[in-house]
């Protein structure tokens, strides 16, 4: 019998890409998203094509609905045996948070506590689920570790995945279920997120408008190619914490965090310019596109950070993985594929 595995945010970035590869290996997968308007819902219908192109064998399940409805995750629950949840739903972007907070409380907290408690009554063999990058907050101290103190965030939704952390420690604690966290760094590549830099970027100069490049271009940022984080999800799938007996005589927390990074990070100028030769290269823009005309250093905005970095020595050390993917190589990819999706300008 396959293994089942309940994969929430099932038509976002990583989600689809993630259960595209699992179908294709053989899992049977129950995938959820309530598909919202957060960015343009014709990108995730496009995933959810990609998704069933991959199905071919019918092994993929898709179930429209919300995170925070307690009521829907408990049938999903009882009524699949699911091996291995990974919850990858989530309200993104840090000034999105500013601006609506509610949301983040709804689908961060609110949505992935039905989940902690699901699996607290439906045990699996592993929570795998969706940290950030953004718990570092300010941190000076870079490559940013898995052992430094993150209890400074610079944002609301910072603040969310820092808590998804206590929860699942805690919860780990009280009720033996093997949880790991992963911190994920910039994730792009084809069909990304639209309010990604690089995605608004391109759509902005394609329409020949002006970008705007935060803290006067002074930014450095660990992209991280979606297919890495993808390969990264999976080996750690396969692998959980082992639930053990503490002094007390009581199980300790099964629970462990790792960074997902490239640990390789780039000045925005230095990414902008590379964007920019690869969306001409590939016929998104006109050759002699006059980039100088259409950007513009502006100061930081609230709740950004200067610079991410991963240290990523623990994944190395104890999965015997470590993201790869060249930046110009993840962005040709991207352009290869949005040229075919918004045209040559």
């Amino acid at each position: 019998m396959s293994a089942c595995a309940f994969v929430t945010g099932a038509a976002g970035f990583i989600g689809a890409f993630l259960s595209a590869r699992l179908v294709r290996e053989g899992w049977e997968v129950v995938g959820l998203d309530n598909v919202n308007s957060y960015y343009d819902p014709g990108i995730k219908e496009e995933r959810l094509w990609m998704l069933r192109e991959a199905d071919a064998e019918g092994r993929f399940t898709f179930v429209r609905g919300d995170l925070a409805d307690a009521a829907l995750i408990e049938r999903l629950f009882a009524e699949n045996s699911f091996d291995v949840v990974v919850n990858l739903a989530a309200q993104a972007g840090v000034r999105y948070s500013i601006e609506n907070p509610r949301a983040y409380v709804e689908s961060n907290l609110v949505g992935f506590f039905n989940v902690l408690e699901a699996c607290r009554h439906h045990p699996v063999g592993h929570l795998v689920y969706a940290s950030s990058s953004s718990v570092y907050g300010g941190n000076e101290k870079v490559p940013f570790s898995e052992e430094d103190r993150v209890d400074s965030p610079v944002s609301l939704y910072a603040a969310t995945k820092k808590s998804d952390e206590l929860m699942a420690h805690a919860y780990s604690k009280l009720y033996s279920i093997p949880a790991t966290g992963l911190r994920f760094f910039t994730v792009y590549g084809p069909m990304g997120r639209p309010d990604m830099a690089y995605f608004k970027f391109a759509d902005t100069l394609r329409a020949g408008g002006t970008i705007k490049i935060y803290n006067m271009g002074d930014c450095r940022r660990d992209f991280t190619y979606v297919d890495d984080i993808v390969e990264g999800v999976v080996r750690v799938m396969a692998n959980p914490p082992e639930v053990r007996e503490g002094a007390d005589g009581l199980p300790t927390a099964a629970h462990r965090v790792y960074n997902i990074g490239n640990s390789d990070p780039v000045q925005l100028l230095d990414f902008v310019g590379t964007l920019q030769r690869v969306l001409v290269e590939e016929g998104v823009l006109p050759e002699g596109y006059d980039f100088g005309a259409h950007r513009e250093l502006v100061p930081m905005q609230p709740g950004d950070v200067p610079v991410t970095y991963a240290d990523t020595s623990a994944l190395e050390r104890d999965l015997g993985y470590r993201p790869q993917t060249k930046l110009e190589d993840g962005l040709r990819e991207f352009a290869r594929w949005y040229r075919g999706y918004r045209g040559p300008q």
